[in-house]
């Protein structure tokens, strides 16, 4: 009986029915919402695994330097992510300053985060007098985890659907049988991203190529992901009926992870860092 009333006629899920709450607490005059917890989730476990790596021979940092790491990677996520967004999807909030300072509301991009995280850690390896590509190269498997996590509260949160869809996995939303995406992309941007790059880190290997592959296995993912997930709203397709910005802002992701892996085997340069947790 339960599993009738998830399912209809045509196979696909209510995601209603499936009792997801946004809200994960609600106190009345101040709410958490599984998003934002998702995000929490992913800091806290890229942390502990982190702290595992740091203990590993060939580490290059030490446990003394976790903290640090994670503070620097944790504004460059909130910052570059927050700015990524309003200038690839609403640059409109550059006039309503107040506006930007809304997170609770929403508005993230994953691309305007990912080059936040990228200038936070250079400027934590140089502080720190560690090489940039080797602090890159350990830290290669980390946003796989993030990103699972927070895939996972768009999922709970309803959004970023893909769309419609026979599949027996589709998601009934308002009437209309979708793709779930936010899985697809946790799935493939996040679960196996992460594994992926944790056995490829555990080898030796040369200096960049950690890097090289995570953007190639991240935008590959993304691109594909991209031709069943629905646009943002007020954008839509960019042209085709098919090309999306998020088409734009990964290719190059793919171009450079290409560029940077055949240069890493090409120099063969030992990154002299493995991670072995």
């Amino acid at each position: 009986m339960i599993l009738a009333s998830l399912v209809d006629a045509t196979s696909a899920i209510h995601w209603e029915s499936l009792g997801l709450d946004p809200v994960a607490v609600d106190l009345g005059f101040f709410k958490i919402r599984w998003y934002s917890l998702a995000y929490i989730t992913g800091i806290i476990v890229g942390w502990w695994y982190l702290a595992k790596l740091c203990a590993q021979p060939g580490s290059p940092m030490a446990k003394r330097h976790v903290d640090d790491f994670v503070f620097y990677a944790t504004l460059g996520i909130i910052l570059g992510g927050r700015i990524g967004y309003i200038l690839f999807y609403k640059p409109e909030m550059l006039s309503q300053p107040a506006s930007m300072l809304k997170l609770w509301e929403g508005g993230m991009s994953f691309h305007g985060g990912l080059i936040g995280v990228l200038v936070a850690l250079a400027l934590f390896a140089r502080r720190r007098g560690r090489r940039v590509a080797d602090v890159f190269d350990f830290a290669a498997a980390l946003p796989g985890i993030g990103i699972l996590a927070v895939r996972v509260g768009n999922f709970i949160n309803g959004e970023l659907w893909g769309r419609p869809g026979d599949v027996p996995w589709a998601m009934l939303v308002d009437g209309v049988a979708r793709h779930p995406t936010q899985l697809y992309e946790a799935l493939l941007e996040g679960a196996l991203l992460a594994a992926v790059l944790w056995w490829f880190t555990s080898k030796p290997r040369p200096q960049w190529a950690p890097a090289g592959l995570f953007l190639i296995m991240y935008s590959s993912g993304r691109l594909i992901v991209e031709f069943w997930r629905l646009p943002d709203a007020h954008i839509g397709y960019l042209a085709g009926g098919w090309l999306t910005m998020g088409h734009v802002l990964t290719l190059p992701m793919l171009l450079a992870g290409v560029a940077l892996l055949l240069m890493a085997y090409r120099r063969n340069v030992p990154s002299g860092n493995r991670t072995t947790a």
